[in-house]
């Protein structure tokens, strides 16, 4: 960071921003804490004991302190790192290793990207090891966690580097940089969502076509009713890593696949998961798939654009942001680091928004799987069952899922589906 005299107001802007950002954090944490109740929910006490609420509450306790020293230790690393004039001794670090601009600009990245894995690595290791594995959800041996992070990093390197390259390459050679940058990114992105049920999500994870039985049948019977055209039926090996249980649809156009987690299947009846798979295909009948991939695409035009105007060599916002953090050479690998940092507050009051819609959405999903079920009973017992299990609290503070939730609280999502009827659809 620049001394207090050569400040702009970019760097008051910036360090207003990120120190806002993380007492609001600290203010939802601590209305999550006082949120949760003293007794079991009525909706919940076929399920959860009061045994069982306490876990949770420990859980939830456990996690706020977690997450507090985690995002203070993550906040002090990055006023550190700027305040000793890091981003600009790193550059000239990666300039001196590399050859070409572009060389310097990849050096630069791969550092930046290493050290802050190596940085957070003590807090993943008692995440899992510690924290997860002391409620009975981790089932992660060490060498599984060691072999995740280095597929992870050798999965950055082949995919991610190239991708780099080309949109520095842009950056630095093509008129219209932000433009050219954001189709390939956007076409990059498009063609990884198509391969990666075959090609990336195997390395990490084993997928076993789901054996014959009525199981499968219904789960391809719900399809047919719904016009969801499946590939595809899966079990896919989550308790390798996690008791937590999940399911979810992979692929685009006429690629689509069903992969329940084995922990899902083991744990819900038939109807609760044919419940939560409707809901899936809700998402997909109600089109929110495409809503969210057409907003995306638009919000990374608007990101890129904005991006260009950060690494632009003659331009006035450039200047002052290298400035800001004590930069003296505009160049765009060093821009976009810099850029991402000033987005994160903006970011998160986009995200805010995503998450009101995407809340909105999943409404609508379970809206439509209580029809095309007939049993929208199954379903909120699906949900009760994943949230007891998961140690999820039941009843969080606004503050907390207006800034943080993608779907909705779980009583609220009960009390939605009550006024539903059980018939059939048509």
């Amino acid at each position: 960071m620049a001394r207090v005299s050569d400040w702009n107001f970019m760097t008051v802007i910036i360090v207003v921003g990120v120190f806002a950002l993380w007492k609001l954090e600290l203010a939802a944490t601590l209305l999550n804490l006082k949120a949760f109740p003293v007794t079991v929910p009525p909706d919940l006490a076929d399920l959860m004991s009061e045994e069982k609420l306490g876990q949770a509450g420990e859980y939830l306790r456990v996690n706020a302190r977690f997450g507090i020293l985690q995002s203070s230790a993550s906040l002090t690393e990055l006023l550190l790192f700027w305040a000793l004039g890091g981003f600009g001794w790193l550059d000239g670090v990666a300039r001196a290793w590399a050859g070409t601009e572009l060389v310097a600009g990849l050096v630069f990245l791969s550092l930046l990207v290493l050290g802050q894995a190596l940085l957070g690595l003590p807090f993943a290791v008692y995440d899992t090891f510690v924290i997860e594995q002391g409620f009975g959800f981790n089932r992660a041996t060490p060498r599984t966690f060691i072999l995740d992070r280095l597929k992870g990093l050798l999965l950055a390197a082949l995919l991610g580097l190239p991708l780099l390259a080309a949109v520095l390459w842009i950056f630095s050679n093509v008129a219209h940089a932000w433009l050219w940058a954001w189709a390939v990114v956007t076409g990059f992105q498009l063609a990884l969502t198509y391969l990666a049920p075959s090609w990336i999500m195997p390395l990490f994870n084993r997928f076993t076509p789901m054996p014959e039985g009525a199981l499968k049948q219904a789960i391809e019977a719900l399809g047919e009713r719904c016009q969801f055209p499946l590939t595809g039926v899966f079990v896919m090996d989550g308790s390798k890593r996690s008791t937590k249980a999940n399911a979810f649809f992979t692929g685009l156009g006429k690629r689509k696949k069903i992969a329940l987690f084995d922990t899902l299947i083991e744990k819900s009846s038939q109807d609760e998961l044919l419940g939560v798979l409707a809901h899936e295909i809700g998402h997909f009948r109600c089109g929110h798939i495409r809503q969210r991939l057409a907003v995306g695409i638009l919000q990374s035009a608007v990101i890129f654009f904005l991006l260009g105007l950060a690494t632009a060599p003659d331009g006035a916002f450039a200047r002052v942001l290298f400035a800001a953090f004590g930069v003296s050479a505009i160049s765009p690998h060093v821009g976009l680091v810099l850029f991402m940092i000033l987005l994160e507050p903006v970011g998160k009051g986009l995200g805010v928004l995503a998450n009101a819609w995407s809340r909105q959405h999943e409404f609508e999903a379970d809206a439509y799987a209580a029809k095309a079920t007939g049993n929208g009973t199954a379903l909120g017992e699906a949900l009760k069952r994943l949230s007891v299990d998961h140690l999820s609290h039941p009843a969080p503070a606004a503050l907390r899922v207006w800034l943080d939730y993608s779907h909705p609280p779980l009583l609220q999502r009960l009390a939605a589906l009550k006024p539903h009827s059980c018939k059939p659809p048509p």
